[in-house]
């Protein structure tokens, strides 16, 4: 029988069953695809439901169907389900077409009341098949293991297509239990655990092998026909007992049928003492930035989280997301040539940032209900959009320098002139109009709070309050906006020879604004060159100003600095310089190198270097990238040039998915994700992403070098 685990108080090894005596067990086939497995247990013996598993090489898919179990708090194992009298489960599976039987190794362990516990069994069982003629006349083998001759009617309601249970397995682990009705399926990729409870969290659940299954949403994937057991490894700060809930986040569909959206559960646990985990949390089970705010979201302290999202606001105010829109809100401010006041720029600013906010707050949800199809914002990023709000810049910087009077016919002229008075006085609804459209074009950038709400509204299907977060989030990247409003309309200069300064120097950055906005769709020398010329030409104009009486060395010392910076932006042009900022960089004999990415396209194209690279060991990062992402443009910049970051991403197999274009192939590689747009880096390691590693948004080379190694590690 073996040895045999003693309570405190001994129990004589002789006054206990012999193992197989206690728990008698058998196994018989019913169909080819399906064994019954039963234990007949003795009186005072029990069998624990989350000990039972099986093993089969020639039983393909084989998988474990048990019957709910009795509940009992257990001194060995905490909260567990347990059997008496009688267990009978089933196997199901598919066998080799001339297979006559199969061969199951079968796993369980028992205790006797009076307090012993077994030691784990293992049984070896050879199972006789029924021929494969015969039974149904003759009739074949059902096509799958869940078909069992349901037949596809109207979908289930969610919450009896999967149902979902939740245990503590000892201190230190959850036992979670998905079960799809016959003829549905989950998938292992879009489930993901939280759990709210002091001092605990999860570690990366260990999933039993599921079924590669050819998805017509997704591809090739991993799915689970039938009930599967997930075992959660806890990591705990205190050894004390804990009351919490697990959320489960997951996705399933009908077996040729519909697919479910996101759904989300919250079950309560109650976790016994266990022991402090002294080892760290391995980083690449950790929760991403964006999976913690989501899950904060979620959370009990709910206005908390959106008082962070405010918070993350401001941080994102001074990013290149958000700075390009303080020109755009003085220019407007600057308006007609008036004084405009404090209170006039505060009330102009803050409809400028409210219109913003809204539209803001739109496209996001839209995005976490719809995916990366419904993004508004990428959407807005082709050649034909930012020309024309290109455009829009140019004619507003004309008015600016006063060319419309001279150089256009009168009809054309009131026309024009109507529509930039409504721009340039400080009209409530251009000023609008102005805030919403540049919500979605001038700073088209996710960031990990953003993400965290979209997968928010995606996960809970809970748009009001997540909605409520981007809203909060978009209030806190323009509250700098409405000081700064405030301090421009306080200092304005009256009507008069200053005034008509200002507007020059807003005509000149209204025509920056337009080489920026371009600069997502120009070569890049291209775009060096427009910076050279309009560097030159607010030269000349500097040099004109300083011609004046009492404005002669400051204005002649900008044109001196406005020219040289413009000459050599011209020369570093044409030299194959890219960087305004650093115009004669390609002068020198030794460049800056950037990471050589492999593109990809497609997520076949996807699936099938991640194949490569997990038959060859390696390591493989997916950059997603797009012309007209500032963050993007920000990474390649100041992190994949670094020789650092090249050292340490040498291993890695390196990929990048340019999503530019946006079209049906992009979105599905983004939505293959949960992505709603770049930049985002992804790390995987033996064929899975590392979820935890997931970047969002920019971030240093030191850090990205310490995730990049993390990633790496086996």
């Amino acid at each position: 029988m073996g040895t045999v685990s003693f309570a405190a108080n001994a129990v004589d090894e002789k006054d206990l069953l012999p193992v197989d005596q206690a728990f008698a067990f058998e196994a018989k086939a019913t169909s080819r695809d399906a064994i019954a497995l039963t234990w007949h247990v003795a009186p005072g013996y029990y069998l624990y439901r989350h000990r039972t598993k099986i093993q089969s090489a020639d039983f393909t898919g084989a998988a474990l169907q048990m019957p709910p179990g009795k509940h009992k708090r257990d001194e060995f194992f905490g909260d567990v389900e347990t059997y008496r009298t009688l267990l009978e489960a089933k196997v199901v599976g598919t066998p080799a077409p001339d297979a006559r039987s199969v061969t199951l190794k079968v796993m369980y362990q028992g205790c006797a009341d009076v307090g012993v516990c077994y030691p784990p069994q293992t049984r070896s069982v050879q199972v006789a098949l029924p021929s494969t003629v015969g039974g149904l006349l003759g009739a074949p083998a059902p096509a799958g293991p869940l078909q069992f001759g349901v037949a596809k009617g109207e979908p289930l309601p969610e919450t009896q297509a999967f149902h979902i249970e939740a245990i503590a397995n000892g201190g230190n682990a959850l036992l979670v239990r998905f079960a799809p009705a016959p003829g549905y399926y989950l998938y292992r990729d879009k489930t993901q655990l939280s759990f709210d409870g002091e001092g605990i969290s999860l570690r990366a659940p260990e999933w039993p092998p599921g079924k590669q299954h050819r998805d017509e949403h997704f591809g090739d994937v991993v799915v689970y026909f039938d009930p599967v057991d997930v075992n959660v490894p806890v990591q705990r700060s205190h050894a004390r007992a804990v009351d919490g809930t697990l959320r489960v986040t997951f996705q399933g569909c009908q077996d040729g049928g519909i697919c479910y959206p996101l759904m989300t559960r919250s079950l309560p646990v109650s976790l016994p003492a266990g022991e402090v985990s002294s080892a760290k949390v391995d980083d690449t089970s950790a929760l991403a930035e964006d999976q913690r705010l989501a899950q904060s979201l979620g959370g009990k302290h709910r206005a908390w989280a959106l008082v962070l999202f405010f918070a993350y606001g401001l941080g994102l105010a001074f990013t290149p997301c958000v700075l390009p829109m303080v020109p755009i809100l003085s220019g407007l401010i600057a308006g007609r040539g008036e004084r405009v006041g404090a209170w006039r720029g505060f009330s102009l600013s803050t409809v400028y940032v409210l219109a913003s906010a809204v539209v803001f707050t739109i496209a996001g949800i839209l995005a976490g209900l719809l995916g990366a199809a419904a993004n508004l914002q990428a959407w807005m990023q082709n050649v034909w959009v930012l020309s024309a709000f290109a455009l829009l810049f140019v004619v507003l910087s004309l008015s600016m320098f006063g060319l419309y009077e001279l150089q256009l016919p009168a009809a054309l002229r009131a026309r024009l002139g109507a529509a930039s008075d409504r721009q340039r006085g400080g009209s409530w609804v251009g000023v609008a109009a102005m805030g919403a459209l540049s919500a979605l074009i001038v700073g088209p950038c996710v960031a990990p709070p953003l993400m965290g709400a979209v997968l928010y509204i995606a996960q809970a299907r809970d748009p009001i309050f997540g909605g409520a977060a981007l809203f909060l989030l978009a209030l806190g990247m323009g509250a700098p906006l409405i000081a700064f409003g405030i301090a421009a309309g306080r200092g304005m200069p009256t009507s008069g020879p200053w005034m008509l300064a200002v507007q020059r120097v807003f005509g000149f950055v209204f025509l920056g604004l337009a080489i920026w906005m371009l600069s997502r769709v120009l070569p890049a020398a291209w775009t060096l060159a427009l910076w050279g010329l309009l560097a030159l030409g607010a030269a000349t104009w500097a040099f004109t100003l300083g011609s004046r009486p009492g404005s002669k060395m400051a204005a002649r010392f900008a044109g001196l600095v406005l020219a040289i910076v413009g000459a050599a932006q011209l020369l570093g042009a044409f030299a194959g310089s890219h960087d305004p900022l650093r115009p004669l960089a390609g002068l020198r004999a030794v460049r800056e190198e950037a990471i050589a990415f492999k593109r990809i396209k497609s997520v076949e194209d996807l699936d099938r270097e991640i194949a490569a690279a997990n038959a060859a060991g390696k390591p493989l990062m997916l950059d997603f990238y797009a012309d007209w992402c500032v963050s993007c443009k920000e990474m390649e910049k100041y992190v994949f040039t670094q020789p650092k970051v090249h050292a340490a991403l040498r291993d890695y197999v390196l990929l990048q998915a340019d999503v530019t274009a946006n079209d049906a192939q992009d979105q599905a590689l983004m939505q293959r994700f949960g992505i709603i747009g770049p930049p985002m880096s992804l790390f995987f390691r033996d064929g899975e992403e590392r979820r935890g590693l997931r970047l969002t948004g920019f971030e240093e080379a030191d850090k990205f070098v310490e995730r990049a190694q993390r990633g790496a590690a086996p």
